[in-house]
């Protein structure tokens, strides 16, 4: 019996360091950008994954109207957005 748990012990030190290490902190970062995106609003300048940078519109529940100057306007997702400047 003992001789199980310690061939078992290694496996869970190894799984308490990769959550603590790898997938909380990644569950953050998801949770941050939700909240990030899920708080743009019309007139906060926004950079998109694509490195595009632009003020925002127009928004609804999925998507944002970016306006790029020059009557040049683009729908995105709002998941693609990667920065929000208030």
């Amino acid at each position: 019996m003992q001789e199980v748990l310690f061939q078992i012990m290694p496996l869970i030190l190894i799984f308490f360091v990769f959550y603590f290490l790898i997938i909380r902190p990644q569950q953050n970062k998801v949770k941050e950008h939700a909240a990030m995106v899920n708080a743009v609003k019309k007139g906060d300048e926004v950079v998109t994954q694509g490195g595009l940078i632009g003020k925002v519109s127009k928004v609804s529940d999925d998507e944002v109207t970016i306006d790029f100057g020059d009557n040049v306007n683009i729908r995105a997702v709002k998941s693609t957005l990667a920065h929000v400047k208030s």
